[in-house]
C-alpha cells in the first residue's frame, strides 16, 4: 500500500455533495477514526459541510442524467485527475454515474473500487435505448469491482439473471443505514389538548415529486377519499424536478393545492419536525433501493404506507408497522390510507413502535458502517500481499522458491536415471 498499514485514503464518489453530507455522514465519521477521507462530487453547497465533518473535498461536475459520450469521456478524465491526485487506496462509488465511469477510472489507474447500487433509477422502469445503453455499461464495468452493494435482493437478483454482475462479489445492504440516535422519537406530552387544538389526521409523502414516486397516485387517492367526505390532511414535501417530463410540472402542484387536495411544503434541510408532526408517512413509489425517507420515518416512530414492490416493501411488515398496497393503485393506496385513520389510537401507536424497532434491528448504520469495514480491511490485506510480492525481500524470496522448486524437480529426474521402477511404481500408484 501507499499508505501505512493502517491508514487509508478512501474516496466516496456521488453525483451530489447533499448526497454524500445526508446519506453518508455516519460511515464518513466512523471512516474518520482511522483512514482520510476525499468527497468527491460537483459543489452544490455541502462543502463546507464535509470540510467542517472532516474530509478533503475535490469538486467534479458530473451531470446525474444523460448518455452524451463526449461529457461522459470528459467525466472519466475528469475522475482519474481527481483519483491520481489524492493517492487513493480505494474508492467507494453511488449513484449510477459514479458507478460506471468511477469504476472505469479507478480501474484504468489499478485502484479497487467498491460500489452501491442505491437504486435502479428510471432507466430499468422504462424499457428503451436508454435501458439498453445503461445495462451495457454496468455489464462492461461491473467487473472491475471488489464488491458492489446492492440494497434490496429483487435489485441484486436483477443484475445476476442478466448477468451484469458476478454473483461472487454481489452483497447486500440494509439501505444507507439510518442513525437512530439523530432520529429519536418525540416523547408524548401529559397535557391534553383542547378540541380546538386537536389536528385533523395527516399523511405526509417525502420524496422527489417525479411520476415513479407515485405522486399523480397520491393525488387520485386523496380524492377518492375526499369523495367520501373524509376529512385528513395531505402534504407533499420534495424537490420539483420537470427534467425530461419524468417530473411532475410545478403547474400541477399549484392545481392541486388551489383544489384543496394537498399542501405542497416545498424542501427542507431538516425533515425530522415535519415526520414528527405527520400521524403516517406514505410513499407509493414504483420502485426503490431503500428509501430513505421511509427509514427515517421509522426511526421516528411513524406508521408507513408504501408500495409492495422491491426496495419499499423491506421497510414495511404489513400490519405490523403499516401497511403495503399495490402499486400504481390509487383505490387501493385510498383503502390503506382510510384503514389507518380508523385506527384506534393504541394501534396507531404501536405500529410507531414497530416502526421503530425495525429501524433499529434491520437498519441502523452501525450494520452498514460493518460490511464497509468488513470489505476494506480485505482490501487491505490483498493490497498487503501485492506490495509484499512486488518488494525488494519479496522478490528475493520468491527467487529462492523457484530455486528450491528447480533443484527439487532435478534431483527428482536424477533419481528416476538411477533407478527406472520409481517411474513405473508412480505410473501404476497414478493408474490404480
Amino acid at each position: 500500500m501507499r499508505n501505512n498499514q493502517h491508514k487509508m485514503k478512501i474516496g466516496i464518489v456521488v453525483n451530489s455533495s447533499w448526497n454524500i453530507y445526508n446519506f453518508r455522514a455516519g460511515l464518513i465519521k466512523a471512516f474518520l477514526q482511522n483512514h482520510e477521507v476525499i468527497a468527491i462530487a460537483p459543489d452544490d453547497g455541502y462543502r463546507k459541510s464535509l470540510e467542517e465533518m472532516g474530509c478533503i473535498f475535490e469538486p467534479v461536475p458530473m451531470e446525474c442524467k444523460g448518455t452524451n459520450p463526449i461529457n461522459d469521456a470528459l467525466l472519466v478524465k475528469r475522475l482519474v485527475t481527481a483519483y491520481k491526485k489524492h493517492s487513493l487506496d480505494v474508492v467507494l462509488h453511488y449513484t449510477i454515474k459514479p458507478n460506471i465511469y468511477g469504476t472505469l477510472a479507478a480501474q484504468l489507474l489499478k485502484i479497487p473500487s467498491i460500489n452501491n447500487v442505491t437504486g435502479l433509477g428510471t432507466v430499468f422502469l422504462r424499457e428503451g435505448i436508454s435501458s439498453k445503453i445503461a445495462q451495457y455499461l454496468y455489464r462492461f464495468t461491473f467487473r472491475f469491482p471488489k464488491t458492489v452493494f446492492f440494497q434490496n435482493k429483487d435489485d441484486r437478483e436483477l443484475f445476476i439473471n442478466k448477468s451484469l454482475v458476478k454473483e461472487s462479489i454481489a452483497r447486500l445492504l440494509p439501505g444507507s443505514g439510518i442513525d437512530t440516535n439523530h432520529f429519536v422519537p418525540k416523547k408524548p406530552t401529559l397535557s391534553v389538548p383542547s378540541k380546538k387544538e386537536k389536528k385533523a389526521f395527516t399523511f405526509l409523502l417525502i420524496a422527489r415529486v417525479l411520476y415513479d414516486k407515485g405522486i399523480a397516485e397520491y393525488a387520485d387517492a386523496i380524492k377518492l377519499l375526499r369523495s367520501k367526505g373524509i376529512n385528513a390532511r395531505f402534504q407533499l414535501l420534495g424537490k420539483i424536478d420537470e427534467t425530461k417530463g419524468l417530473g411532475v410540472p410545478e403547474k400541477q402542484i399549484k392545481e392541486w393545492e388551489k383544489e384543496g387536495i394537498l399542501k405542497y411544503l416545498g424542501t427542507t434541510g431538516d425533515v425530522r419536525p415535519l415526520i414528527s408532526s405527520a400521524d403516517c408517512i406514505v410513499l407509493p413509489s414504483y420502485r426503490e433501493g431503500t428509501p430513505r425517507t421511509l427509514l427515517e420515518a421509522a426511526c421516528l416512530g411513524k406508521p408507513i404506507i408504501t408500495t409492495d414492490v422491491p426496495g419499499c416493501r423491506e421497510t414495511v411488515i404489513h400490519n405490523f408497522n403499516g401497511y403495503l398496497c399495490e402499486v400504481k393503485n390509487a383505490y387501493d393506496l385510498a383503502d390503506k390510507m382510510q384503514r389507518m385513520i380508523c385506527l384506534d389510537k393504541g394501534k396507531l401507536k404501536e405500529m410507531g413502535i414497530n416502526s421503530r424497532w425495525l429501524a433499529e434491528t434491520k437498519f441502523d448504520q452501525q450494520i452498514i458502517i460493518k460490511r464497509y469495514t468488513e470489505v476494506l480491511d480485505k482490501v487491505r490485506v490483498e493490497d498487503a500481499r501485492k506490495d509484499f510480492t512486488t518488494s525488494r525481500f519479496g522478490k528475493m524470496r520468491s527467487k529462492v522458491e523457484n530455486r528450491k522448486q528447480k533443484q527439487r524437480r532435478i534431483a527428482s529426474i536424477q533419481q528416476e536415471k538411477v533407478n527406472p521402477n520409481v517411474r513405473n511404481s508412480r505410473t501404476v500408484l497414478i493408474e490404480s
